[in-house]
């Protein structure tokens, strides 16, 4: 036999107008009145202009930006004390430190071309994304 909180949640599925409702203390279910729209737009179309309203982006996220040298030697100057660390720690005690640097300067020659390149990948999926659904 269902609780009767399932039993509830079943009549709320069933109703095509779903209210949103609250139950008292008696267990009656209580419909919640809708407020109005504070600032309702004009008929014309325009929004009042002290309206405050959330990005027309919807769910793609941040517009694409294309990819750049600058960002990408960035990236490579955050990441680089932690491949010189994790260089240290891997090392053991037989790497010096300019050993560790020259393996960070390798690993920094491969990561900055390897990030310039994902950055170009994911860039041209997003203005394919963008103008198959234009």
């Amino acid at each position: 036999m269902a609780t009767q909180k399932q039993r509830r949640r079943r009549a709320k599925e069933k109703r095509h107008d779903y209210d949103l409702v609250y139950v008292d203390e008696d267990g009656v279910e209580q419909v919640i009145e809708r407020e109005e729209p504070r600032n309702p737009p004009a008929k014309d179309g325009k929004r009042p202009s002290g309206s405050t309203t959330k990005s027309t982006r919807g769910r793609r996220g941040r517009e694409a930006q294309p990819p750049s040298w600058r960002k990408v030697l960035k990236r490579g100057a955050i990441f680089a004390p932690i491949f010189l660390a994790t260089v240290m720690l891997l090392g053991g005690g037989k790497l010096t430190l300019p050993g560790a640097i020259v393996q960070t300067v390798l690993l920094l020659a491969v990561f900055v071309p390897f990030s310039y390149f994902m950055d170009r990948v994911v860039y041209r999926q997003q203005l394919k994304r963008l103008n198959k659904g234009s």
